[in-house]
This record gives C-alpha cells, structure tokens and sequence, in this order.
C-alpha cells in the first residue's frame, strides 16, 4: 500500500524547485532530478513524472504554487484509484 503522504512529499521536493507561477507540465520538467524520468514510490506505488502526465488530466493549469499543483494531481490519482 502506498503512503500518500510519502508522495506528497516526494512531488513537492521534485516539483517545488520549479518557477511558479506554471501555466503547463512543460514548466516542471526543468526543475525534475531526472527529467520525465523521475520516479515517485511508496509501497506497491511506483510511477514517473512522465506517467503521471499521461495518466492523469495534468491539473488545471495555471498554478501559483507546489502545494495546490500536488494537491490535484494527488486527488486525480486517488480519484482513478492509483492512490
């Protein structure tokens, strides 16, 4: 089972050294450690950055900030049942 709070955690570091406001997921990837490729796991949960694009809508851009963007893409993953 994966720990939701353990990926919170993780896409905030991953995604908090981005330049906010970001009005696509084309603005993260600079600031990912290994690009597309950086991986986010906890437990049985285990998905890249790419994947995550591909498997969620991509929140509702703009975002001012880490917190809210994690929040979305946290609630799709639950919402499909990753999480």
């Amino acid at each position: 089972m994966a720990d939701e709070a353990e990926i919170r955690e993780q896409m905030i570091d991953a995604f908090g050294e981005a330049d906010y406001p970001i009005s696509s997921p084309m603005d993260l990837v600079p600031a990912l450690p290994d690009g597309p490729g950086t991986t986010f796991e906890s437990g049985d949960f285990s998905m890249t950055a790419m994947e995550l694009n591909t498997k969620t809508s991509g929140g509702d851009f703009p975002y001012d900030d880490v917190e809210t963007f994690v929040d979305d893409i946290i609630e799709d993953l639950k919402d499909q049942g990753e999480l």
